[in-house]
């Protein structure tokens, strides 16, 4: 009895540090929603029939946003559509009781996914630097951890600085903004040519599936309209130019991706908030794999990862507990290394200080 109680106290105390710490700042809905569940002993014994590896609250908050998408949760969606807390915490915890069977099994099933375009406004000019630095004219993007792909499309976006710096497609159905902090400018180098969009994940999602699709519609949270209308343009503008996903383990499908890409084409290899889920070792072969290629052909590694987490990136002191990610940038050819932090950056894009 006492292992149950203490338990159901570390859970209530998960849910409750995700509401008003992780949400707090940025979704009044989610941490009215989370801290309900925290209270509930009926809601947190639904989510503890969950695997453990699946009663994180964004796994739950996500399966509990897909009913409201299929709609079978209408006073839940009433709350989302109106920004109302104090309603949307007790239609959450209703639904999460009511619906319990269908969350716990959509939860076991799958996985959050985070397709956030914002990304690109990071990933654009320290793609564009590793370029120029080989003097490429065609490149080959190769994402890793990659869902749905939705990044490999960053060449046809839009992106706007706030200081006024654009790159990419101006006339592009995905508009994107990204505010620059510190005192130097974003390069403005152009992207070289994008030949191959090749994309590796443990289950790639695929846009044009209704279920897959609603899914990444439900890991967005509901009082953040602006993400689901960049979702939305996204999915359009890669099902123009769908990439090629390969499903596995990153590790064991990169010599694939590798290899699909033509002699005379950079491969530029970008992980954005992927390698935090591999083990320490796994970090490191994954350097191993990409020194082995460039023995024999230039790549490019592009990283934007937390604090710490990207092997061989410098910190330049940086903490983890900043909360900001670090961009990094390594060209590799033959014997010649050379990898340095090239900014600091939100998690999702919304700012970027470029640091070389």
């Amino acid at each position: 009895m006492a292992e149950k109680m203490g338990r159901a106290m570390s859970l209530s105390g998960a849910y409750r540090h995700f509401g008003q710490t992780d949400a707090g700042a940025s979704s009044p809905l989610y941490e009215s929603v989370a801290v309900a569940i925290a209270d509930s002993p009926d809601a947190l014994a639904v989510v503890e029939q969950a695997p453990p590896l699946k009663r994180h609250p964004t796994v739950i908050l996500a399966a509990l946003h897909d009913q409201v998408l299929r709609g079978n949760a209408p006073e839940l969606a009433a709350a989302f559509a109106a920004r109302d807390g104090a309603a949307a915490a007790v239609a959450a915890v209703d639904a999460l009781v009511d619906l319990a069977d269908d969350i716990v099994a959509t939860a076991t099933l799958r996985q959050t996914q985070t397709n956030e375009t914002g990304r690109c406004a990071v990933l654009y000019p320290a793609i564009a630097e590793g370029a120029r630095r080989v003097g490429a004219s065609r490149v080959a993007l190769i994402d890793v951890g990659c869902s749905a792909g939705l990044n490999l499309t960053l060449d046809r976006c839009a992106i706007h600085y706030d200081d006024g710096e654009s790159l990419g497609d101006p006339d592009s159905l995905l508009q994107l903004h990204c505010a620059r902090v510190g005192p130097n400018a974003v390069p403005a180098t152009a992207l070289a040519e994008v030949v191959a969009r090749i994309g590796i994940d443990l289950n790639p999602v695929d846009v044009n599936d209704e279920d897959d699709a609603r899914w990444l519609h439900a890991c967005l949270w509901p009082d953040q309209p602006e993400r689901t209308e960049r979702l939305n343009a996204a999915i359009q503008l890669s099902s123009q130019t769908p990439p090629t996903l390969l499903q596995g383990d990153a590790l064991a499908r990169l010599p694939d991706a590798l290899a699909m890409v033509p002699s005379d084409v950079l491969p530029v290899i970008t992980t954005t908030w992927a390698l935090a889920y591999f083990s320490l070792e796994d970090r490191l072969r994954f350097l191993r794999r990409l020194d082995e290629f460039a023995a024999q052909h230039p790549l490019v590694w592009v990283s934007a990862e937390g604090v710490d987490i990207a092997p061989a990136v410098p910190t330049m002191g940086d903490s983890r507990l900043a909360g900001h990610s670090l961009v990094g940038l390594a060209v590799l050819a033959g014997s010649r290394v050379q990898v340095e932090m090239v900014g600091r950056c939100h998690p999702h894009g919304r700012w970027l200080e470029w640091t070389s």
